[in-house]
């Protein structure tokens, strides 16, 4: 507390408070739009060193062109909100680790993903947490 007291009689109270209000202001705006991701190289596969994010294609559809897989790729999003400009950029970056060229989406849905368990001991309930979930297989061109 003592560190605080020093801290307000060195910056003065509004400035302070200005600080505090705009460091809340800036947190509420952005929210927590993340996504997570996770990545899988499959095993006896071949290895390739980091690519660079901003090359790898998200594709829908397997190409024609030969490739070999490298792993999968998941991402998960924070909410709804998440737009998917966001979600590709994550998708780029987690295949770029595994030296891909590009990213075949496989599985994209809103599927349960945890519960939980409210109310008093005589009469709970369980809810169901739902979460969006997309899979995509990195591959690299041969």
């Amino acid at each position: 507390m003592k560190n605080f007291d020093i801290l307000l009689g060195r910056m003065g109270a509004p400035r302070c408070f200005t600080i505090l209000l705009a460091l809340v202001g800036v947190f509420s705006l952005t929210g927590c739009k993340t996504v997570s991701t996770s990545t899988k190289q499959y095993l006896g596969g071949p290895t390739y060193p980091a690519s660079n994010p901003a090359k790898i294609e998200i594709l829908r559809t397997p190409p024609t062109r030969p490739h070999v897989r490298l792993g999968e790729v998941q991402a998960e999003p924070s909410s709804d909100s998440v737009g998917a400009p966001q979600i590709e950029e994550a998708i780029r970056k987690a295949a770029a680790k595994l030296g891909a060229d590009a990213v075949v989406i496989v599985y994209d849905r809103t599927q349960v993903t945890g519960a939980f368990v409210s109310g008093p001991w005589w009469g709970r309930t369980v809810n169901t947490v739902t979460g969006r979930i997309i899979i995509g297989v990195a591959i690299k061109y041969t």
